[in-house]
């Protein structure tokens, strides 16, 4: 699938790496927050950006979002998220099909009988007349009641009946498959069309995947849906996206974490773009690699210059990612004690053992595996934020390349 603006293209699916994609919480027709808020996503790493097209305010407001991300030089593709009124909003609204790169329908809100007919077959024309992909997105919130009836009915005739959870996950990849088929009978290419299937609870989700994997060669979308927030949402999304992810299934993916109070919306880019780092599937950023701390280490010290190189490599990001390709391959450590922290040191492209307790108050510094010089004292922190950005200069910089 190519997903498309001003000259730009993100490929999904097709071997091409995983898209990391999130969505706004902003009312899309208050178009200041908007454009806020999706500068605020791409520049953490989210490739596309869904937005909610639900209102004609909304459908007016997504040509002026465009222009003014395409303005600030920002030329993330935008998807529109279609839910009962996405057929008319996009034939009242040229404009607003043609901003967005991408549509998203789900096919349980399309409508109900003729209606679902006549209305998908108007969103499926629309995409192939501006030439838009589309993902069919399914959720158990709001699956096709139809569809499930009719499998419960046939299942309740079985001799050996499935239980109720297992008939729900399969409505939910036939509804998917048979959507997708639906929309290439139309005319719509086979490679741009995504599917997803959501539910919420961690082996249901891969259950689900599993079984779209074997029915069907449609790129995949995957999320676990209403994950949570906090810890909750964390694990639940790490652990489900994780196993999937580890088995070759997907092409994209979505977390959708709920922002805890004065949480920026971007950290669901960051635990997207984390999950994917962690798989050594692609890098975003420097990897900081620290100990845990035990009763060798001098606790404060060793935690304080963890945190803060780190925070340092995060603020660092927009202005490296444009002029040191290749800089979210090194990796930093920061180690706390004489025991693992010499060695580890040496592992990464630059590190920094720390003294743990008893220890000569010096701090060796290792550069591709050889002791470069040491540090200590109260600028040490700065030293070693210099020393990383030598590096960076040293081995990233345009005339290394």
């Amino acid at each position: 699938m190519k997903i498309k603006w001003a000259g730009r293209e993100v490929l999904l699916g097709g071997g091409s790496p995983v898209v990391v994609q999130s969505m706004t919480n902003t009312e899309t027709a208050n178009i200041p927050a908007t454009v806020e808020q999706i500068l605020e996503l791409a520049q953490a790493g989210s490739e596309l950006v869904r937005l909610t097209v639900n209102t004609p305010a909304a459908a007016q407001a997504v040509p002026e979002i465009r222009r003014q991300l395409d303005e600030a030089g920002c030329y993330v593709p935008l998807v529109g998220d279609f839910h009962y009124n996405g057929h008319k909003l996009l034939t009242d609204y040229p404009q607003c099909a043609k901003a967005l790169s991408k549509y998203r329908i789900n096919p349980g809100n399309v409508g109900k009988g003729d209606k679902y007919e006549e209305n998908f077959k108007t969103l499926i024309e629309l995409a192939i007349k501006y030439e838009k992909p589309i993902r069919i997105g399914v959720n158990w919130g709001s699956l096709d009641q139809q569809l499930l009836a009719q499998m419960m009915e046939e299942n309740n005739k079985l001799e050996e009946p499935l239980g109720s959870d297992e008939v729900l996950r399969r409505a939910l990849v036939r509804s998917a498959v048979e959507s997708a088929d639906a929309a290439v009978a139309l005319g719509l290419p086979k490679e741009q069309i995504a599917i997803s299937a959501k539910v919420s609870g961690v082996k249901e989700l891969v259950d689900i995947y599993r079984k779209l994997q074997s029915a069907c060669n449609y790129s995949l979308h995957l999320g676990l849906t209403e994950a949570g927030m906090g810890l909750k949402g964390t694990v639940s999304s790490t652990a489900a996206l994780s196993i999937l992810l580890a088995e070759g299934i997907g092409d994209t993916i979505r977390v959708s974490l709920t922002p805890e109070p004065g949480q920026k919306r971007s950290a669901e880019v960051d635990l997207a773009c984390e999950i994917l780092q962690s798989l050594g599937m692609r890098n975003f950023e420097p990897k900081v690699i620290s100990c845990p701390g035990c009763g060798r280490t001098s606790s404060a010290l060793f935690q304080e210059l963890a945190k803060e190189t780190q925070v340092y490599l995060k603020s660092k990001m927009p202005q490296w990612r444009k002029k040191y390709p290749g800089v979210e391959n090194m990796t930093v450590a920061v180690m706390g004690c004489v025991v693992n922290g010499p060695g580890e040191s040496r592992h990464a492209n630059i590190g920094i053992s720390l003294p743990g307790s008893g220890e000569s108050p010096v701090s060796p510094v290792y550069v591709n595996g050889n002791k470069y010089c040491t540090l200590k004292g109260e600028k040490m922190n700065s030293e070693f934020k210099k020393l990383i950005d030598n590096y960076v200069e040293e081995t990233f910089g345009s005339d290394k390349s």
